[in-house]
């Protein structure tokens, strides 16, 4: 029993600080262009630039 005294506030700190990481990767617009990252993977040049 006293082992969840220490863990359920460890476990608490620990889904917080994930919950923060998660808005901060929404606040720096890292999910904007996820069609462009798919493409970019694939292909070694931009889809949109012409080939010679």
């Amino acid at each position: 029993m006293n082992v969840l005294v220490i863990l359920v506030p460890v476990s608490l700190v620990l889904g917080a600080l994930g919950l923060l990481a998660f808005l901060w990767t929404l606040r720096s617009n890292q999910y904007d262009d996820l069609e462009g990252d798919a493409h970019r993977v694939l292909f070694e040049t931009d889809p949109d630039e012409p080939s010679d």
